[in-house]
């Protein structure tokens, strides 16, 4: 089982490293302008605020969680194909929309999978998870290599294999049994989210996510202009998701030295340290590779708590619906957010303002976080 869950991690962040290095630089290609860029990139955002519930919400209900990934795989690639149209602006928009709505139903449902399927073994969860890291960073690695050959026009249909990869995979995961949830407690939802510490949870990542905005959305473009070619820029991606990779492994031991307050306060420091450094010292290699190795902190750390402070505050009834709420309120609707507001500031100044911006929130996030973050109850 080990292997039949890393598989399909591979595969859903291999299309993510093909994709968010080199969507906005085939954007720039196709001819769009920075605000119509950063609109079109954050759709990849926006249909998490409610893809994930909707989603979440019939896999609680069916306990068929294993049937609808499959079924967001296949139909979100179908969508997906309507790139090959060129449809312009509004056409891409309508597209991206459609295609990522079921591929957004695809890595909420399958948490909940893995953690299920792992049990008791809850520490494994990285360990499995960070084959998705490995699978980020083979994309990256050649689609970036092979774009230094190739317009980047081309990037769709290099896409095309890993599309394939995801709907075989999908089919590898054993079926479950249909188990419908139990009945839970009347209000006991409303609970959990009103619960302060898990207002405070929820705020801190999604200033989080909007801080990440200028990065998912101008960080190639921003590397481009300061002089980086498509591999060297592909390679700065993959730095940082090996620092994640590292972080992954360790981060067990971390757990059990710091408290969760501690990890999410020192990762938020250097998450806003990050955006600085990318913001004002480019040009400067050594200080970029440093800067993309804090990527395991703004990003790895961050995931592997909140993984398991949802499962801890949300339990059994709402795990799936606790995972919805997290893609959605602070992937979706902060991501989304942070993409358009740094297509306004790249728009307006350049592309180090929307990483000033990032660092911006980041202060914000340290503050919020600081007075309220309390560490998670066990599993319910």
């Amino acid at each position: 089982m080990y292997w039949r869950l890393s598989n399909l991690y591979f595969w859903f962040f291999a299309l993510l490293g093909g994709l968010l290095p080199y969507w906005s630089l085939y954007l720039e290609g196709q001819g769009f302008s920075y605000l119509q860029i950063a609109t079109l990139m954050a759709t990849i955002q926006l249909t998490k605020i409610i893809a994930p519930s909707v989603w979440g919400w019939l896999g609680d209900r069916t306990g068929q969680r294993v049937r609808l990934v499959r079924f967001g795989a296949i139909t979100g690639s179908l969508f997906f194909a309507g790139v090959f149209l060129e449809p312009g602006f509004y056409g891409l928009l309508l597209v991206m929309l459609a295609f990522t709505f079921f591929w957004n139903a695809i890595l909420p449902l399958y948490e909940v999978i893995t953690l299920r399927t792992l049990g008791a073994r809850k520490e494994k969860y990285g360990k499995v998870r960070l084959w998705g890291s490995v699978g980020f960073i083979f994309a990256v690695g050649l689609v970036g290599g092979v774009l230094e050959f190739v317009p980047v026009q081309t990037l769709p249909w290099l896409l095309l294999p890993v599309f394939a990869g995801i709907a075989v995979s999908a089919f590898l995961v054993p079926s479950e049994v249909g188990e419908p949830k139990s009945a839970a407690p009347k209000g006991s939802l409303k609970k959990i989210v009103t619960h302060p510490a898990v207002v405070t949870f929820f705020l801190m990542n999604f200033l989080l996510q909007v801080s990440h905005g200028a990065y998912y959305t101008f960080f190639s473009i921003h590397l481009e202009q300061h002089g980086y070619g498509k591999l060297s820029i592909g390679l700065l991606w993959s730095l940082g998701v090996i620092a994640e990779i590292a972080l992954f492994l360790i981060m067990h031991r971390l757990s059990r030295r710091f408290s969760v307050r501690q990890i999410a306060l020192g990762a938020l420091t250097l998450t806003m340290i990050r955006w600085v450094l990318i913001a004002e010292v480019t040009d400067v290699v050594a200080v970029l590779v440093f800067a993309q190795c804090l990527h395991a902190a703004s990003y790895g750390a961050l995931h592997a708590i909140s993984v398991q402070y949802i499962q801890g505050f949300f339990g059994r009834h709402h795990h799936g619906q606790g995972q919805a709420l997290y893609s959605g309120l602070t992937f979706g609707a902060g991501g989304a957010l942070g993409a358009w507001l740094s297509g306004f500031l790249v728009e307006g100044f350049d592309t180090s303002a929307a990483f000033w911006g990032g660092a911006g929130a980041m202060l914000v996030a340290i503050a919020v976080t600081w007075r309220g973050l309390r560490p998670p109850p066990t599993e319910q």
